[in-house]
Protein backbone atom coordinates (compact mmCIF):
# COMPACT_ATOMS: atom_id res chain seq x y z
CA UNK A 1 0.00 0.00 0.00
CA UNK A 2 1.13 3.67 -0.84
CA UNK A 3 0.30 4.59 3.17
CA UNK A 4 3.09 2.21 3.92
CA UNK A 5 5.71 4.76 3.09
CA UNK A 6 4.11 6.87 5.92
CA UNK A 7 3.60 4.07 8.53
CA UNK A 8 6.04 0.96 8.26
CA UNK A 9 9.53 0.48 9.59
CA UNK A 10 11.49 1.58 12.46
CA UNK A 11 12.31 5.09 10.70
CA UNK A 12 8.47 6.01 10.32
CA UNK A 13 7.92 6.43 13.89
CA UNK A 14 7.94 9.76 14.23
CA UNK A 15 5.15 9.69 10.93
CA UNK A 16 3.38 7.08 13.43
CA UNK A 17 3.63 9.17 16.59
CA UNK A 18 1.89 12.23 14.70
CA UNK A 19 -1.11 9.40 13.27
CA UNK A 20 -1.45 7.92 16.89
CA UNK A 21 -2.18 11.92 17.72
CA UNK A 22 -5.29 11.64 15.62
CA UNK A 23 -6.88 8.43 17.51
CA UNK A 24 -5.45 6.04 14.89
CA UNK A 25 -4.97 2.11 16.54
CA UNK A 26 -2.53 -0.17 15.92
CA UNK A 27 -5.15 -2.31 14.10
CA UNK A 28 -5.80 0.70 12.10
CA UNK A 29 -2.11 0.50 10.81
CA UNK A 30 -2.64 -2.59 8.64
CA UNK A 31 -5.57 -0.95 6.75
CA UNK A 32 -5.91 1.20 3.95
CA UNK A 33 -5.81 5.05 4.29
CA UNK A 34 -8.57 6.82 2.48
CA UNK A 35 -8.33 10.42 1.86
CA UNK A 36 -11.69 12.05 1.54
CA UNK A 37 -11.74 15.39 -0.39
CA UNK A 38 -14.94 17.37 0.83
CA UNK A 39 -15.98 20.87 -0.81
CA UNK A 40 -17.81 21.61 1.90
CA UNK A 41 -18.42 24.71 3.10
CA UNK A 42 -21.11 27.52 4.09
CA UNK A 43 -21.14 29.43 1.30
CA UNK A 44 -22.73 27.70 -1.59
CA UNK A 45 -26.02 26.02 -1.65
CA UNK A 46 -25.04 23.12 -3.35
CA UNK A 47 -22.24 22.33 -0.28
CA UNK A 48 -23.80 23.00 2.93
CA UNK A 49 -25.19 19.50 3.25
CA UNK A 50 -21.78 17.74 2.19
CA UNK A 51 -20.69 17.60 5.85
CA UNK A 52 -23.33 15.04 6.78
CA UNK A 53 -22.63 13.21 3.60
CA UNK A 54 -19.36 12.81 4.43
CA UNK A 55 -20.30 11.13 7.70
CA UNK A 56 -21.88 8.50 5.80
CA UNK A 57 -18.59 8.52 3.54
CA UNK A 58 -16.69 7.69 6.79
CA UNK A 59 -18.78 5.38 8.07
CA UNK A 60 -18.69 3.45 4.75
CA UNK A 61 -15.35 3.43 4.60
CA UNK A 62 -14.73 2.09 8.08
CA UNK A 63 -17.17 -0.86 7.78
CA UNK A 64 -15.43 -1.44 4.39
CA UNK A 65 -12.21 -1.97 5.85
CA UNK A 66 -10.30 1.58 5.22
CA UNK A 67 -9.17 4.30 7.97
CA UNK A 68 -10.71 7.63 6.28
CA UNK A 69 -9.16 10.73 6.35
CA UNK A 70 -10.96 14.48 5.21
CA UNK A 71 -9.43 17.59 4.53
CA UNK A 72 -11.64 20.38 2.72
CA UNK A 73 -11.04 22.16 -0.78
CA UNK A 74 -12.35 25.24 -2.02
CA UNK A 75 -16.03 26.04 -3.94
CA UNK A 76 -17.24 29.04 -5.45
CA UNK A 77 -20.92 29.39 -6.25
CA UNK A 78 -21.02 30.81 -9.83
CA UNK A 79 -24.04 32.18 -9.06
CA UNK A 80 -23.17 34.66 -6.56
CA UNK A 81 -20.42 35.15 -8.11
CA UNK A 82 -22.29 36.20 -11.42
CA UNK A 83 -22.10 39.21 -13.42
CA UNK A 84 -19.51 41.24 -11.40
CA UNK A 85 -15.53 40.90 -11.19
CA UNK A 86 -15.87 37.39 -9.19
CA UNK A 87 -16.52 35.72 -11.95
CA UNK A 88 -13.42 35.95 -13.37
CA UNK A 89 -12.00 33.79 -10.27
CA UNK A 90 -14.45 30.70 -11.38
CA UNK A 91 -12.71 28.68 -13.85
CA UNK A 92 -9.16 29.39 -12.10
CA UNK A 93 -10.66 27.76 -9.06
CA UNK A 94 -11.01 24.58 -11.00
CA UNK A 95 -7.36 24.68 -11.28
CA UNK A 96 -6.81 25.43 -7.91
CA UNK A 97 -9.08 22.64 -6.56
CA UNK A 98 -7.03 20.22 -8.88
CA UNK A 99 -3.73 21.06 -7.60
CA UNK A 100 -5.14 20.92 -3.60
CA UNK A 101 -6.46 17.73 -3.87
CA UNK A 102 -3.31 16.63 -5.25
CA UNK A 103 -1.48 17.90 -2.89
CA UNK A 104 -2.92 16.63 -0.25
CA UNK A 105 -3.36 12.84 -1.64
CA UNK A 106 0.38 12.99 -2.70
CA UNK A 107 1.86 14.17 0.78
CA UNK A 108 -0.24 12.15 2.76
CA UNK A 109 0.11 8.77 0.40
CA UNK A 110 -3.47 7.63 0.80
CA UNK A 111 -4.09 4.51 -0.59
CA UNK A 112 -7.66 5.64 -1.79
CA UNK A 113 -9.83 8.99 -2.29
CA UNK A 114 -13.59 9.50 -1.94
CA UNK A 115 -14.57 13.34 -3.81
CA UNK A 116 -17.36 14.69 -2.16
CA UNK A 117 -18.62 17.58 -4.20
CA UNK A 118 -21.17 19.64 -6.31
CA UNK A 119 -21.18 22.33 -8.63
CA UNK A 120 -19.69 23.89 -11.62
CA UNK A 121 -15.89 24.02 -11.23
CA UNK A 122 -15.41 21.26 -8.39
CA UNK A 123 -16.96 18.61 -9.78
CA UNK A 124 -13.96 18.39 -12.78
CA UNK A 125 -11.28 19.94 -10.45
CA UNK A 126 -11.73 16.72 -8.50
CA UNK A 127 -12.33 14.47 -11.53
CA UNK A 128 -9.24 15.98 -12.83
CA UNK A 129 -6.92 15.36 -9.95
CA UNK A 130 -8.20 11.90 -9.34
CA UNK A 131 -7.10 11.30 -13.16
CA UNK A 132 -3.57 13.14 -12.21
CA UNK A 133 -3.12 11.22 -8.86
CA UNK A 134 -4.58 8.05 -10.73
CA UNK A 135 -4.98 6.46 -7.01
CA UNK A 136 -8.52 4.02 -6.55
CA UNK A 137 -11.07 6.92 -6.12
CA UNK A 138 -14.94 7.43 -6.61
CA UNK A 139 -16.72 10.62 -6.94
CA UNK A 140 -19.83 11.57 -4.62
CA UNK A 141 -21.98 14.55 -6.20
CA UNK A 142 -24.18 16.09 -3.82
CA UNK A 143 -27.35 16.27 -5.91
CA UNK A 144 -29.66 18.63 -7.17
CA UNK A 145 -31.97 21.12 -5.31
CA UNK A 146 -35.67 20.63 -5.35
CA UNK A 147 -37.62 22.78 -7.45
CA UNK A 148 -38.83 25.95 -5.83
CA UNK A 149 -42.75 26.64 -6.12
CA UNK A 150 -44.70 30.03 -6.46
CA UNK A 151 -48.23 30.55 -7.89
CA UNK A 152 -48.27 26.94 -8.54
CA UNK A 153 -45.73 27.01 -10.93
CA UNK A 154 -42.44 25.17 -10.73
CA UNK A 155 -39.45 27.40 -10.42
CA UNK A 156 -35.07 27.83 -10.48
CA UNK A 157 -32.72 29.92 -10.54
CA UNK A 158 -32.61 31.25 -13.70
CA UNK A 159 -36.79 32.09 -13.82
CA UNK A 160 -35.15 34.59 -11.31
CA UNK A 161 -32.15 35.82 -13.79
CA UNK A 162 -34.76 36.11 -16.40
CA UNK A 163 -36.90 38.31 -14.26
CA UNK A 164 -34.41 40.91 -14.32
CA UNK A 165 -35.22 41.15 -17.77
CA UNK A 166 -38.53 40.97 -17.29
CA UNK A 167 -38.40 44.22 -14.67
CA UNK A 168 -36.68 46.31 -17.07
CA UNK A 169 -39.08 45.51 -19.73
CA UNK A 170 -41.75 46.70 -17.41
CA UNK A 171 -43.31 43.21 -17.64
CA UNK A 172 -42.72 42.43 -13.90
CA UNK A 173 -43.00 44.45 -10.98
CA UNK A 174 -39.78 44.94 -8.45
CA UNK A 175 -42.01 43.34 -5.84
CA UNK A 176 -43.28 40.53 -8.00
CA UNK A 177 -39.30 39.56 -8.63
CA UNK A 178 -38.81 39.84 -4.91
CA UNK A 179 -41.04 37.15 -4.07
CA UNK A 180 -39.95 35.03 -6.81
CA UNK A 181 -36.40 35.22 -5.40
CA UNK A 182 -37.47 34.07 -2.37
CA UNK A 183 -39.80 31.14 -3.40
CA UNK A 184 -37.17 29.66 -6.37
CA UNK A 185 -34.42 28.00 -3.92
CA UNK A 186 -35.69 26.01 -1.54
CA UNK A 187 -32.79 24.51 0.06
CA UNK A 188 -29.15 22.48 -0.48
CA UNK A 189 -28.17 21.52 -3.48
CA UNK A 190 -27.04 22.34 -7.02
CA UNK A 191 -29.54 24.32 -9.23
CA UNK A 192 -32.49 22.53 -10.27
CA UNK A 193 -31.94 22.46 -14.33
CA UNK A 194 -29.34 20.52 -16.23
CA UNK A 195 -26.69 23.77 -15.41
CA UNK A 196 -23.25 22.91 -15.32
CA UNK A 197 -23.45 21.60 -11.94
CA UNK A 198 -25.61 19.25 -12.81
CA UNK A 199 -24.64 17.93 -16.03
CA UNK A 200 -21.11 17.48 -14.88
CA UNK A 201 -22.51 15.18 -12.15
CA UNK A 202 -24.10 13.49 -14.94
CA UNK A 203 -21.20 13.37 -16.86
CA UNK A 204 -18.92 11.90 -13.63
CA UNK A 205 -21.53 9.32 -13.75
CA UNK A 206 -21.68 8.33 -17.72
CA UNK A 207 -17.76 8.37 -16.99
CA UNK A 208 -18.18 5.38 -14.13
CA UNK A 209 -16.66 7.47 -11.63
CA UNK A 210 -19.80 7.51 -9.14
CA UNK A 211 -22.22 4.93 -8.80
CA UNK A 212 -25.36 4.72 -10.05
CA UNK A 213 -28.36 6.87 -10.03
CA UNK A 214 -25.73 8.92 -8.04
CA UNK A 215 -26.16 11.84 -10.33
CA UNK A 216 -29.63 12.71 -10.19
CA UNK A 217 -30.78 11.92 -6.58
CA UNK A 218 -32.12 14.70 -4.66
CA UNK A 219 -29.67 16.22 -2.21
CA UNK A 220 -32.41 15.93 0.44
CA UNK A 221 -33.23 12.34 -0.05
CA UNK A 222 -32.06 9.53 1.73
CA UNK A 223 -31.04 7.16 -0.99
CA UNK A 224 -28.12 10.18 -1.54
CA UNK A 225 -26.93 9.35 2.07
CA UNK A 226 -27.14 5.39 1.35
CA UNK A 227 -25.17 6.08 -1.71
CA UNK A 228 -22.51 7.91 -0.14
CA UNK A 229 -22.21 5.22 2.75
CA UNK A 230 -22.00 2.73 -0.53
CA UNK A 231 -19.36 4.69 -2.08
CA UNK A 232 -17.08 4.63 0.86
CA UNK A 233 -17.58 1.06 1.66
CA UNK A 234 -16.74 0.36 -2.52
CA UNK A 235 -13.42 2.45 -2.36
CA UNK A 236 -11.59 0.23 -0.17
CA UNK A 237 -12.68 -2.66 -2.62
CA UNK A 238 -11.28 -0.43 -5.04
CA UNK A 239 -7.74 -0.27 -3.39
CA UNK A 240 -7.72 -4.05 -2.61
CA UNK A 241 -8.58 -4.65 -6.37
CA UNK A 242 -5.87 -1.89 -7.88
CA UNK A 243 -8.36 -0.63 -9.64
CA UNK A 244 -7.39 3.31 -10.81
CA UNK A 245 -8.81 6.32 -12.64
CA UNK A 246 -7.30 5.84 -15.50
CA UNK A 247 -8.52 2.27 -15.78
CA UNK A 248 -12.38 3.84 -15.95
CA UNK A 249 -11.22 7.01 -17.63
CA UNK A 250 -10.96 6.08 -21.07
CA UNK A 251 -11.36 7.12 -24.77
CA UNK A 252 -14.56 4.49 -24.76
CA UNK A 253 -15.43 6.23 -21.18
CA UNK A 254 -15.61 9.78 -22.69
CA UNK A 255 -17.02 8.98 -25.93
CA UNK A 256 -19.81 7.30 -23.76
CA UNK A 257 -20.31 10.71 -21.43
CA UNK A 258 -20.13 12.96 -24.44
CA UNK A 259 -22.84 10.31 -25.77
CA UNK A 260 -25.39 11.23 -22.48
CA UNK A 261 -24.24 14.73 -23.00
CA UNK A 262 -25.58 14.96 -26.47
CA UNK A 263 -28.57 13.00 -25.16
CA UNK A 264 -29.48 15.49 -22.29
CA UNK A 265 -28.57 18.34 -24.11
CA UNK A 266 -26.42 19.26 -21.41
CA UNK A 267 -24.28 22.77 -20.29
CA UNK A 268 -21.90 23.94 -23.21
CA UNK A 269 -19.40 24.16 -20.14
CA UNK A 270 -18.88 20.65 -20.37
CA UNK A 271 -16.86 20.62 -23.58
CA UNK A 272 -14.09 22.46 -21.33
CA UNK A 273 -14.22 20.41 -18.60
CA UNK A 274 -14.19 16.63 -20.37
CA UNK A 275 -11.11 18.19 -22.56
CA UNK A 276 -9.53 18.87 -19.49
CA UNK A 277 -10.53 15.85 -17.43
CA UNK A 278 -9.31 13.93 -20.84
CA UNK A 279 -6.09 15.70 -20.88
CA UNK A 280 -5.25 14.67 -17.17
CA UNK A 281 -6.01 11.28 -17.93
CA UNK A 282 -3.78 11.18 -21.42
CA UNK A 283 -6.68 10.16 -23.09
CA UNK A 284 -6.90 11.91 -26.84
CA UNK A 285 -10.88 14.23 -27.80
CA UNK A 286 -11.15 16.92 -29.70
CA UNK A 287 -13.86 18.94 -30.72
CA UNK A 288 -14.05 16.56 -33.57
CA UNK A 289 -15.57 14.35 -31.23
CA UNK A 290 -18.50 16.22 -29.97
CA UNK A 291 -19.64 16.52 -33.68
CA UNK A 292 -19.29 12.96 -34.73
CA UNK A 293 -21.28 12.04 -31.37
CA UNK A 294 -23.78 14.23 -32.00
CA UNK A 295 -24.38 14.06 -35.24
CA UNK A 296 -25.50 9.92 -34.61
CA UNK A 297 -27.14 10.36 -30.52
CA UNK A 298 -30.19 12.45 -30.39
CA UNK A 299 -31.26 14.80 -28.20
CA UNK A 300 -33.95 13.04 -26.52
CA UNK A 301 -34.25 14.79 -22.84
CA UNK A 302 -36.14 18.04 -23.11
CA UNK A 303 -34.07 19.35 -19.78
CA UNK A 304 -34.74 22.93 -18.15
CA UNK A 305 -33.15 25.63 -19.35
CA UNK A 306 -34.45 24.69 -22.75
CA UNK A 307 -37.45 22.62 -22.36
CA UNK A 308 -39.55 21.43 -19.11
CA UNK A 309 -37.82 19.00 -16.98
CA UNK A 310 -36.01 19.54 -13.66
CA UNK A 311 -33.16 16.82 -12.38
CA UNK A 312 -35.70 16.03 -9.80
CA UNK A 313 -37.90 14.89 -13.29
CA UNK A 314 -35.01 13.06 -14.15
CA UNK A 315 -34.35 11.25 -11.05
CA UNK A 316 -38.03 9.60 -11.11
CA UNK A 317 -37.65 8.84 -14.90
CA UNK A 318 -34.81 6.28 -13.90
CA UNK A 319 -31.81 8.47 -13.64
CA UNK A 320 -28.60 8.24 -15.93
CA UNK A 321 -28.84 4.13 -16.08
CA UNK A 322 -32.27 4.66 -17.85
CA UNK A 323 -30.63 7.37 -20.44
CA UNK A 324 -27.64 4.46 -20.64
CA UNK A 325 -30.72 2.22 -21.42
CA UNK A 326 -31.94 4.39 -23.95
CA UNK A 327 -28.60 4.98 -25.29
CA UNK A 328 -27.68 1.03 -25.35
CA UNK A 329 -27.36 1.09 -29.61
CA UNK A 330 -24.84 3.58 -28.92
CA UNK A 331 -22.49 2.87 -26.15
CA UNK A 332 -19.01 1.57 -26.23
CA UNK A 333 -18.36 -1.10 -23.04
CA UNK A 334 -16.30 0.72 -20.20
CA UNK A 335 -15.55 -0.41 -16.67
CA UNK A 336 -17.22 1.70 -13.91
CA UNK A 337 -16.45 2.11 -9.74
CA UNK A 338 -19.33 0.18 -9.62
CA UNK A 339 -17.47 -3.08 -10.54
CA UNK A 340 -20.25 -3.06 -13.27
CA UNK A 341 -19.57 -2.48 -16.90
CA UNK A 342 -21.78 0.51 -18.62
CA UNK A 343 -23.59 -1.89 -20.60
CA UNK A 344 -24.46 -4.07 -17.98
CA UNK A 345 -26.15 -1.23 -15.98
CA UNK A 346 -27.81 -0.35 -19.10
CA UNK A 347 -29.39 -3.61 -19.75
CA UNK A 348 -30.00 -4.02 -16.14
CA UNK A 349 -33.14 -1.01 -16.04
CA UNK A 350 -35.76 0.03 -17.55
CA UNK A 351 -37.23 4.18 -18.68
CA UNK A 352 -39.73 4.90 -15.57
CA UNK A 353 -40.93 7.39 -17.83
CA UNK A 354 -41.08 7.69 -21.43
CA UNK A 355 -42.03 11.35 -21.74
CA UNK A 356 -39.05 12.35 -20.05
CA UNK A 357 -36.54 10.02 -21.63
CA UNK A 358 -37.87 9.75 -24.79
CA UNK A 359 -37.33 7.30 -27.07
CA UNK A 360 -34.30 7.41 -29.80
CA UNK A 361 -37.01 7.31 -32.75
CA UNK A 362 -38.89 10.35 -30.81
CA UNK A 363 -36.57 12.60 -30.07
CA UNK A 364 -36.17 16.29 -28.88
CA UNK A 365 -34.24 17.05 -31.80
CA UNK A 366 -32.57 14.11 -33.97
CA UNK A 367 -29.45 15.78 -33.57
CA UNK A 368 -27.19 16.01 -29.84
CA UNK A 369 -27.72 18.99 -28.05
CA UNK A 370 -24.07 20.49 -28.57
CA UNK A 371 -22.65 21.36 -31.80
CA UNK A 372 -19.29 22.59 -32.25
CA UNK A 373 -19.28 25.61 -34.81
CA UNK A 374 -16.53 26.63 -36.88
CA UNK A 375 -15.68 29.36 -39.63
CA UNK A 376 -13.77 32.28 -40.26
CA UNK A 377 -15.25 34.15 -36.83
CA UNK A 378 -14.14 30.85 -35.11
CA UNK A 379 -11.54 28.85 -37.19
CA UNK A 380 -10.74 26.97 -33.29
CA UNK A 381 -13.80 26.61 -32.95
CA UNK A 382 -17.17 27.83 -30.81
CA UNK A 383 -20.19 25.84 -28.68
CA UNK A 384 -23.80 26.45 -28.42
CA UNK A 385 -26.21 24.45 -26.98
CA UNK A 386 -28.41 23.84 -30.05
CA UNK A 387 -30.92 21.80 -27.62
CA UNK A 388 -31.99 24.92 -25.94
CA UNK A 389 -32.72 26.93 -29.41
CA UNK A 390 -35.54 27.39 -31.43
CA UNK A 391 -35.81 26.09 -34.79
CA UNK A 392 -36.69 29.68 -35.93
CA UNK A 393 -33.21 31.19 -35.27
CA UNK A 394 -30.81 27.51 -36.41
CA UNK A 395 -29.99 29.53 -39.59
CA UNK A 396 -29.60 33.32 -38.95
CA UNK A 397 -27.68 36.68 -40.53
CA UNK A 398 -27.35 39.56 -38.57
CA UNK A 399 -25.07 42.61 -37.79
CA UNK A 400 -23.46 43.07 -35.24
CA UNK A 401 -23.17 45.09 -32.22
CA UNK A 402 -19.78 45.04 -30.77
CA UNK A 403 -18.97 45.36 -26.55
CA UNK A 404 -15.66 45.08 -25.04
CA UNK A 405 -16.77 44.27 -21.60
CA UNK A 406 -19.82 41.79 -20.57
CA UNK A 407 -21.28 45.08 -18.63
CA UNK A 408 -21.27 47.56 -21.12
CA UNK A 409 -23.24 44.78 -23.15
CA UNK A 410 -25.71 44.11 -20.38
CA UNK A 411 -26.01 48.03 -20.02
CA UNK A 412 -26.85 48.32 -23.78
CA UNK A 413 -29.40 45.22 -23.28
CA UNK A 414 -30.88 46.69 -19.81
CA UNK A 415 -31.39 50.18 -21.85
CA UNK A 416 -33.27 48.99 -24.74
CA UNK A 417 -30.49 49.60 -27.21
CA UNK A 418 -30.77 46.01 -28.76
CA UNK A 419 -33.10 44.97 -31.53
CA UNK A 420 -34.46 42.45 -32.71
CA UNK A 421 -32.24 40.48 -35.45
CA UNK A 422 -29.08 42.04 -34.25
CA UNK A 423 -25.98 39.39 -33.34
CA UNK A 424 -24.52 40.81 -29.90
CA UNK A 425 -20.29 40.20 -30.06
CA UNK A 426 -18.82 40.09 -26.01
CA UNK A 427 -15.53 39.62 -26.99
CA UNK A 428 -11.87 40.58 -24.37
CA UNK A 429 -13.92 37.54 -21.84
CA UNK A 430 -11.60 34.65 -23.22
CA UNK A 431 -9.44 32.30 -20.61
CA UNK A 432 -6.13 34.87 -20.92
CA UNK A 433 -8.00 38.09 -21.88
CA UNK A 434 -10.70 38.27 -19.20
CA UNK A 435 -8.85 36.39 -17.75
CA UNK A 436 -11.04 33.69 -16.49
CA UNK A 437 -13.60 32.79 -18.90
CA UNK A 438 -16.82 34.69 -16.91
CA UNK A 439 -19.91 32.94 -17.66
CA UNK A 440 -22.63 35.59 -19.81
CA UNK A 441 -25.89 34.49 -18.09
CA UNK A 442 -26.93 37.68 -16.90
CA UNK A 443 -27.34 39.29 -20.18
CA UNK A 444 -28.21 35.59 -21.83
CA UNK A 445 -31.11 35.60 -19.40
CA UNK A 446 -31.80 39.56 -20.10
CA UNK A 447 -32.43 39.08 -23.19
CA UNK A 448 -35.02 36.19 -22.78
CA UNK A 449 -36.67 38.31 -20.09
CA UNK A 450 -37.23 41.02 -22.75
CA UNK A 451 -39.05 38.83 -24.70
CA UNK A 452 -36.46 38.80 -27.52
CA UNK A 453 -36.63 35.74 -29.57
CA UNK A 454 -34.40 36.79 -32.57
CA UNK A 455 -31.43 38.16 -30.87
CA UNK A 456 -28.31 36.42 -30.63
CA UNK A 457 -25.23 36.25 -28.42
CA UNK A 458 -21.57 35.65 -29.39
CA UNK A 459 -18.32 35.65 -27.31
CA UNK A 460 -14.79 34.31 -26.47
CA UNK A 461 -16.04 33.83 -22.71
CA UNK A 462 -18.76 31.06 -21.44
CA UNK A 463 -22.19 30.55 -20.43
CA UNK A 464 -23.47 29.31 -17.76
CA UNK A 465 -25.79 25.67 -17.99
CA UNK A 466 -28.41 27.69 -17.36
CA UNK A 467 -28.31 29.70 -20.69
CA UNK A 468 -31.33 29.09 -23.15
CA UNK A 469 -31.16 30.75 -27.00
CA UNK A 470 -28.64 31.49 -29.83
CA UNK A 471 -25.95 31.81 -27.67
CA UNK A 472 -23.08 31.26 -28.98
CA UNK A 473 -19.74 30.75 -26.55
CA UNK A 474 -15.55 29.63 -26.25
CA UNK A 475 -15.37 31.28 -29.64
CA UNK A 476 -11.29 30.48 -30.45
CA UNK A 477 -8.98 32.29 -30.84
CA UNK A 478 -9.80 34.48 -28.45
CA UNK A 479 -10.10 38.24 -28.52
CA UNK A 480 -6.70 38.76 -26.56
CA UNK A 481 -4.73 36.91 -28.74
CA UNK A 482 -5.83 38.18 -31.91
CA UNK A 483 -8.74 36.17 -33.08
CA UNK A 484 -10.94 37.27 -35.57
CA UNK A 485 -13.67 37.96 -32.84
CA UNK A 486 -11.24 40.87 -32.18
CA UNK A 487 -11.61 42.63 -35.61
CA UNK A 488 -15.63 42.51 -35.76
CA UNK A 489 -16.40 46.06 -36.14
CA UNK A 490 -20.41 47.74 -35.46
CA UNK A 491 -22.86 46.58 -38.61
CA UNK A 492 -20.49 43.63 -39.76
CA UNK A 493 -22.52 41.10 -41.30
CA UNK A 494 -22.24 37.57 -38.92
CA UNK A 495 -23.76 34.46 -40.24
CA UNK A 496 -24.81 31.41 -37.98
CA UNK A 497 -25.79 28.29 -39.36
CA UNK A 498 -26.50 25.35 -36.78
CA UNK A 499 -27.01 22.73 -39.50
CA UNK A 500 -23.89 23.60 -41.30
CA UNK A 501 -22.16 23.71 -37.84
CA UNK A 502 -20.86 27.30 -39.33
CA UNK A 503 -20.27 30.78 -37.66
CA UNK A 504 -19.00 33.11 -40.02
CA UNK A 505 -17.95 37.00 -40.26
CA UNK A 506 -19.04 38.32 -43.74
CA UNK A 507 -16.02 40.43 -44.21
CA UNK A 508 -13.52 40.05 -47.23
CA UNK A 509 -10.37 39.23 -46.31
CA UNK A 510 -8.06 42.71 -47.62
CA UNK A 511 -10.27 44.19 -45.42
CA UNK A 512 -9.50 41.53 -41.98
CA UNK A 513 -6.38 42.19 -43.16
CA UNK A 514 -6.35 45.86 -42.72
CA UNK A 515 -7.83 45.70 -39.30
CA UNK A 516 -5.81 43.29 -38.12
CA UNK A 517 -2.57 45.55 -39.09
CA UNK A 518 -4.22 48.16 -36.73
CA UNK A 519 -5.21 45.88 -34.20
CA UNK A 520 -3.66 46.37 -30.74
CA UNK A 521 -4.55 44.34 -27.32
CA UNK A 522 -5.96 46.20 -24.68
CA UNK A 523 -4.15 46.47 -21.75
CA UNK A 524 -5.46 45.02 -18.32
CA UNK A 525 -4.19 45.33 -15.14
CA UNK A 526 -4.01 42.35 -13.14
CA UNK A 527 -2.30 40.60 -9.75
CA UNK A 528 -2.30 37.89 -7.89
CA UNK A 529 -3.76 34.73 -9.28
CA UNK A 530 -5.38 36.23 -12.55
CA UNK A 531 -1.94 37.83 -13.39
CA UNK A 532 -0.36 34.02 -12.92
CA UNK A 533 -3.60 32.47 -14.54
CA UNK A 534 -3.94 34.67 -18.01
CA UNK A 535 0.13 33.76 -18.50
CA UNK A 536 -0.22 30.16 -18.06
CA UNK A 537 -3.90 29.63 -19.28
CA UNK A 538 -4.52 27.55 -22.77
CA UNK A 539 -7.32 28.22 -25.35
CA UNK A 540 -10.86 27.70 -24.89
CA UNK A 541 -10.55 24.36 -27.75
CA UNK A 542 -7.73 22.86 -25.58
CA UNK A 543 -10.29 23.09 -22.32
CA UNK A 544 -8.58 25.88 -20.98
CA UNK A 545 -5.78 24.02 -19.35
CA UNK A 546 -3.07 25.37 -18.04
CA UNK A 547 -0.05 25.46 -20.63
CA UNK A 548 2.34 22.07 -20.31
Amino acid sequence: MRSDEVKKGYTRAPNRSLLRALGVTDREMDLPFIGIANSWNTVVPGHTHLRQLAERVREGISAGGGVPFEFNTIGICDGIAMGHEGMRYSLPSRETIADSVELMVQAHRFDGLVCLCTCDKIVPGMLMAAARCNIPTIVVTGGPMLSGHCGGKDLSLIDVFEGVGKVSAGVMSDEELRELEKCAMPGCGSCQGLYTANTMACMTEALGMSLPRCAAIPAVHAEKLAIARESGERVVSLVRDGVRPRDIITRASMRNAVRVDMALGGSTNTVLHLMAIAEEASVPLTLGDFNEIGDAVPHICHMQPGGPHSMETLYYAGGIPAVFHRLLPHLENAPTTSGKDVRDIAGSVSVIDASVIRPLEDPVHTAGGLKILKGSLAPSGSVIKAGAVSDTMWTHIGPARVFDSEKSAMDAILSDRIREGDVIVIRYEGPAGAPGMPEMLSPTSAIMGRGMTRVALITDGRFSGGTRGPCIGHVAPEAAVGGPIALVEEGDQISIDLNAQRLDLLVGGEELERRRAAWQAPGRSLEGVLLRYSRMVDQADRGAVMKK
